[in-house]
């Protein structure tokens, strides 16, 4: 989530709110969001996950990286499903991406 405070600015000057959710419990949510200026949901569990299409892990009991770019009509631009920490939508390329998208759209 760093990358993406980082990059907020950016993001915001191109019209992007961040948001964030996590399942962990509101203490440990409320360590890690102070550093960050988006709001960060907590506690998701597997009801919701299951809405979103994310892959759940049992074993740990918890969401894996699911993350969705989302116009103000609610259509998703871009998403990321992975099964590991890996395959995040990386912040810099998530500002490189909605640069192209605000460029086609003005053309």
């Amino acid at each position: 989530m760093g990358g993406y405070e980082k990059n907020l600015e950016a993001l915001r000057d191109l019209g992007v709110s961040v948001f964030a959710a996590t399942v962990d419990s509101l203490a440990e949510t409320t360590k890690v969001a102070q550093s960050l200026s988006f709001p960060v949901a907590w506690g998701v569990d597997k009801q919701l996950g299951d809405l979103l299409g994310a892959f759940w892990e049992n074993r740990r009991d918890h969401i894996q990286p699911t993350e969705f770019l989302v116009n103000k009509k609610g259509r998703v631009l871009s998403s990321t499903y992975s099964t590991s920490p890996l395959g995040r939508m990386d912040a810099d390329e998530t500002v490189t991406l909605m640069k192209m998208i605000t460029a086609r759209k003005q053309q």
